[in-house]
């Protein structure tokens, strides 16, 4: 088997899916429930794995027909491959309990063999307003929801880094491990170190980096520059890394960036992605409360694909990148997706 990591300069670039887990009884869609998404995810993630991919991410959504509780699909897929990295992107951290989050992720963690690689963050918008008030969680007075993500973030970090903070009972029905405050159980070693933040601003992957956390940039950021959106995104890129040395960690960090890349190589690829050119430039629009850049799709013969990718600085930035695919057309087609970009696209360009 061949693994799609390969250097470009000094940096591995490990290639990985991103399936947003999307249902529905449309004509066309294979995934027509809550069950073949949860099946057909665990199915691409066998697949991709064996054409040699490095990884497999799932979106995280509430209130909406895409896959939301990520931990049982993880320790699932974890428990049916044995080398795919398996993550998130991203975990909505506003309506998250973090011991009880600690627990399901150290478990799945365990069962996959340290292979968890969780992107969290404060969210994107949901489909309905102030969803987190119906998980019973709201903001403090004097603070925001966003203030609650990192919050809830930071007490995730530390006690998945193994932090003793509970009172022991003197009389146990079953002995402590040890003397002392207690902690979160099960602990998986390593798991620290596989925490990704998704940040939309420069400010949030310079926070990202502050803790600790690797950077997980997607397809939309904040505007703060008007500049193309892979400009502006390796900039993001830049000041993360930048970050990271002035905190004085010790490991190096990882980077990774994801987008809609379709090689048409076969009838099917052009069929679906060979004759809109709405994707081909990047956009620009609000999103809640602030002005966001859209990044581009690219979908092109796979010559003409290798040429466009090699203008894209945040991908030549970042060591992984992240192929979304359209999961609602199967796990077939998916994998020839994935197959397509590790064959004729990625050794041209130096990926592997």
């Amino acid at each position: 088997m061949t693994h799609a990591s390969a250097y470009v300069g000094d940096t591995v670039k490990k290639i990985g899916f991103l399936s947003f887990g999307h249902w529905s009884s449309s004509p066309g869609s294979s995934a027509r429930s809550a069950s073949d998404v949860l099946l057909q995810s665990i199915d691409l993630a066998v697949a991709a794995e064996e054409l040699g991919a490095d990884g497999a991410y799932f979106r995280v959504h509430h209130y909406a027909r895409q896959l939301a509780s990520p931990f049982p699909l993880l320790a699932a897929a974890g428990a049916k491959t044995s080398r795919i990295e398996l993550g998130t992107g991203v975990i909505d951290m506003r309506y998250e309990n973090p011991l009880y989050m600690a627990e399901d992720a150290g478990a799945a963690d365990l069962i996959a063999g340290g292979r968890l690689q969780l992107g969290v963050s404060r969210g994107s918008p949901e489909s309905v307003i102030d969803g987190w008030r119906y998980f019973g969680y709201d903001a403090p007075e004097g603070s925001t929801m966003a203030d609650v993500a990192r919050s809830n973030t930071e007490v995730f970090l530390r006690v998945i880094d193994g932090a003793r903070f509970a009172d022991p009972n003197p009389r146990p029905m079953f002995p402590n491990a040890h003397p002392g405050p207690l902690g979160i159980e099960p602990q998986s070693p390593g798991l620290r170190d596989r925490i990704w933040w998704g940040a939309a601003s420069d400010a949030t992957a310079v926070w990202a980096a502050e803790q600790g956390m690797n950077l997980m940039s997607s397809t939309l950021k904040e505007d703060e520059s008007g500049e193309p959106f892979h400009v502006q995104q390796r900039k993001q890129i830049e000041r993360f890394r930048e970050a990271w040395t002035g905190a004085g960690h010790e490991r190096e960090p990882r980077v990774s960036v994801s987008r809609s890349i379709f090689a048409l190589v076969d009838d099917r690829d052009r069929m679906y992605f060979g004759g809109g050119q709405r994707d081909e430039h990047d956009q620009f629009g609000a999103l809640e409360d602030y002005r966001a850049v859209f990044g581009r799709s690219y979908a092109a013969e796979p010559d003409r694909l290798v040429e466009q990718l090699r203008e894209d600085e945040a991908i030549a930035a970042a060591d992984t990148l992240l192929l979304t695919v359209p999961n609602q057309l199967g796990v077939d087609y998916n994998a020839h997706v994935i197959e397509a970009i590790l064959t004729h696209v990625a050794p041209e360009l130096g990926w592997r």
